[in-house]
């Protein structure tokens, strides 16, 4: 099977995941199936794998890669819900988790979904088609405060205050509907002697995308989460892309091997820190 784009850290993940021939595995972010197509690989016919994703369109491109392999159960949902997903399949625990956090190879691929800031394209950038939300909305409905925190907080941009500025006194002129137009403010506002760490536009994308989908509020108890479903020795991959991605994981990790939180002047922990870890998965 070839793909467009190589699954991102494949090789780390499936020998991360430990694979057993009978287990059972999720693909918390199916996306364009290049991780799942491996892990049903090394399955047998009593292995199981379930792959999750909230884009229905990726869904089905995965279906019709996968097409070849009977057991994947195929889930239109959100790997935040993988406690109540697994429930709904009767499954109490599973072997490995995987979650590529993000926006996919196949997202990036469909440019009128609004993911990327090249080209001309409707201001989308929702991972779930059926929910309300969108950029455009975010782009012409939020606060000039908010359009701010947002692209500093989600962004890490240090132009925010002016971008969102900008923003604001475009749209009082008309809507801004197309990522074309939303480029061109952004170019416009980081002065071209700043504009030397790649395209001036990823950050400000990056951040709308995160507010769209609500990628990092609820990343911290998914991670804990996730922990909580794996069976004795399971086994959990996170691919993560940027620092806010990476501190919710890293502390949801730390919070699940039951960090001692007492102060270093205490002769013994009085804090109660549990771990998560069933026989050191």
């Amino acid at each position: 099977m070839e793909f467009k784009h190589k699954p991102v850290m494949l090789e780390e993940c499936i020998q991360g995941l430990r694979i057993k021939k009978d287990g059972i595995y999720v693909d918390g972010t199916l996306g364009g199936a290049g991780h799942s197509i491996e892990i049903a690989n090394k399955l047998n016919g009593t292995g199981k794998l379930i792959g999750i994703d909230r884009d229905k369109e990726a869904l089905q491109a995965a279906k019709e890669k996968l097409s070849g392999y009977t057991n994947v159960t195929y889930i239109h949902g959100n790997h935040d819900n993988i406690k109540e997903i697994l429930e709904e399949q009767n499954i109490l625990g599973v072997d490995g988790i995987l979650l590529d956090l993000g926006v996919s190879s196949y997202q990036l691929d469909e440019r009128n979904r609004g993911f990327s800031y090249l080209g001309k394209n409707e201001l989308d950038m929702r991972m779930d088609k059926t929910q309300e939300l969108t950029a455009k909305i975010v782009v012409n409905q939020y606060t000039e405060e908010e359009l701010a925190n947002l692209i500093y907080t989600y962004g890490e941009e240090r132009f925010a205050r002016q971008i969102a500025k900008n923003i604001c006194k475009k749209r009082l002129e008309k809507e801004i509907k197309t990522t074309k137009e939303l480029v061109e403010i952004i170019e416009k506002t980081i002065p071209k002697a700043k504009q030397n760490d790649g395209h001036p536009a990823k950050r400000t994308f990056q951040a709308i995308r995160i507010e769209v989908n609500n990628e990092i509020k609820p990343l911290y108890d998914t991670i804990l989460n996730c922990i909580d479903c794996l069976n004795s020795q399971g086994r959990l991959c996170v691919i993560t892309f940027h620092s806010l991605e990476d501190r919710a994981v890293k502390n949801a990790m730390l919070e699940a091997k039951g960090k001692c939180t007492c102060p270093s002047d205490l002769p013994y922990c009085v804090c109660g820190a549990k771990s998560l870890r069933k026989n050191n998965y």
